[in-house]
């Protein structure tokens, strides 16, 4: 009999209990019940606590960058960069782009007869001034060695030029598309540089200073004219002088003095150098 009575309470022990939802769904409630809490205690947040919140937190991160600022600020040495603007070329500079515009002048008066064949088109910028001549006016085809004619020429630019003595000269090489493959020219870039370069050497040997003068070689990728015509190769083929104002170049030129011309003599010892 007492058997029988343990038996009967152990299997209502093990038996399953239904009723065990009851106890997640309470709690989902009670979480439930504090987020809205929470979400109505925000709503109700006094305007002038956030405020006075926002501006102590803006307070002490600003006094934090201070001090790290007033730590980590180095000392500047030399002047300060600035960056070219119209007013700071503008400045000072109005005799200089009337000089600029004389000098336009003067070249298309010396090169009249070379303009008149087509050998020479000068052009005038507010701020610099481009003279363009054709390699064959200076230069044999397929060569960077400056040709007889090449004198009479850059001589006269360069007594032009040496009337601004503080102003950059850039000389640019162009050619045709047309490709060269040579031991000393691989292709028209090398070409077109040598003949920049050789330009530079003749006008510093005529007394222009060595610090305004630069050579550019752009091979054939700057075309004026088409080059599927002689024509237009004809015309792509050409030596570019552009003689700038000082505040748009990238190096400043310090000459003490103006430029003198080099005697005939000087500049012979100096090509055969």
């Amino acid at each position: 009999m007492k058997k029988r009575g343990l038996q009967k309470r152990f299997e209502v022990e093990q038996g399953d209990h239904h009723d065990r939802w009851l106890v997640s769904y309470a709690d989902f409630i009670t979480l439930l019940f504090a987020f809205f809490v929470v979400m109505y205690a925000l709503s109700n947040l006094s305007a002038g606590k956030y405020k006075v919140l926002a501006e102590s937190m803006e307070k002490a991160f600003k006094e934090q960058e201070d001090n790290v600022l007033r730590v980590t600020d180095p000392i500047q040495v030399g002047e300060i960069p600035r960056s070219v603007s119209a007013s700071s070329i503008l400045e000072g500079g109005a005799e200089e782009l009337v000089m600029l515009e004389k000098i336009s002048e003067q070249i298309e008066e010396v090169m009249a007869p070379y303009i008149d064949e087509d050998l020479v088109a000068v052009e005038h910028h507010r701020f610099w001034v481009v003279v363009e001549m054709k390699s064959s006016l200076l230069f044999p085809s397929g060569s960077a060695e400056l040709g007889s004619g090449a004198d009479a020429v850059l001589g006269k630019l360069a007594e032009i030029v040496r009337q601004m003595p503080a102003n950059p000269v850039t000389i640019e090489g162009h050619t045709d598309n047309v490709p060269i493959h040579t031991p000393r020219f691989p292709s028209n870039w090398e070409l077109s540089a040598a003949r920049a370069a050789s330009v530079v050497r003749r006008l510093a040997a005529q007394g222009i200073a060595q610090p305004r003068l630069a050579a550019v070689g752009y091979g054939e990728y700057h075309p004026v004219a088409d080059n599927s015509t002689p024509q237009g190769r004809n015309r792509n083929r050409r030596v570019v002088m552009v003689l700038q104002a000082r505040n748009m170049a990238r190096y400043q030129v310090m000459t003490n003095g103006r430029e003198k011309a080099v005697p005939a003599e000087t500049e012979a010892m100096s090509e055969a150098r």
